[in-house]
């Protein structure tokens, strides 16, 4: 399906993970859309991203940011707007869930916030402007753990919860520009973090398998590719009047009742 993406210039967060990661595919598939894809990441992968995707003549450009930085946020999106003097989409998808529960410092809680939530609005605040001029939207990747809760992990699901929050915020302070803004969340889909979570764990076969017999719609998790394909329905003008939505990619894990979908009844 021709989306409308092509020539779009896409600011992305979080896209110089591993092949196979959300981000990565994400911005593989903004590039057979034809979009533009602006990596911002602190991975130095996005260089070899670009040069992959120039090779196959189209345009990227990559911003080496910590996203922690408020000042290397702004810069990278002074980058990007003097190179291309426009900006369609803003797409959100840091996400490190990096266990900062009860027994960590304030230092280590708010680096959480600071890097899972933070960099989100910081990024969309640099990026209002030449939003405005464009009409363009905003996509927050967002996470299960915002709604369901996990333990362990109090920084990561005030991040995620706040995210939730933005999102909605977003839709009704910039629906006056023409700016939609939605979050896609995220529960459990086999990516490169996913299974080196799995290898480090004790019987992580066992818990793998206790998952995904709990995953109702085909007893599977989602894939990357499930998700950058509503990614990129979302931003697109084929789901134009869709703003201040939670839209979430996971098999029914989160919302449908399990002791309903038992196989004696299927």
């Amino acid at each position: 399906m021709d989306l409308g993406l092509k020539d779009k210039v896409v600011v992305i967060s979080g896209a110089a993970g591993l092949v196979g990661s959300i981000g990565e595919t994400i911005l593989q598939n903004l590039v057979k859309e034809g979009a533009i894809p602006a990596i911002i990441d602190r991975n130095d992968r996005g260089s070899k991203y670009v040069e992959e995707i120039q090779e196959k003549g189209i345009d990227a450009i990559f911003c080496k940011t910590d996203v922690t930085d408020p000042e290397q946020i702004q810069n990278a999106i002074e980058t990007i707007s003097k190179k291309y003097g426009r900006i369609d989409v803003v797409i959100n998808n840091v996400g490190v869930n990096d266990g900062v529960g009860l027994d960590a410092s304030y230092e280590e809680f708010m680096n959480s916030l600071k890097l899972n939530m933070v960099s989100y609005f910081l990024i969309v605040k640099h990026a209002l402007p030449l939003l405005k001029e464009s009409k363009g939207n905003i996509l927050n990747i967002g996470s299960k753990v915002a709604l369901t809760g996990q333990g362990g992990t109090s920084g990561y699901a005030a991040a995620k919860g706040g995210v939730l929050g933005l999102t909605r915020e977003w839709a009704v302070d910039l629906i006056q520009y023409g700016i939609r803004s939605n979050a896609i969340i995220i529960a459990e889909s086999w990516t490169p973090s996913y299974d080196t979570w799995i290898k480090s764990i004790k019987n992580g076969d066992k818990k793998l398998k206790s998952i995904i017999k709990n995953i109702p719609l085909e007893n599977r998790m989602t894939t990357p590719q499930e998700i950058a394909d509503t990614c990129l329905f979302t931003i697109s003008e084929k789901s134009s009047h869709t703003t201040g939505q939670f839209i979430t990619v996971d098999g029914g894990y989160v919302h449908l009742d399990r002791s309903l979908l038992t196989q004696d009844n299927t």
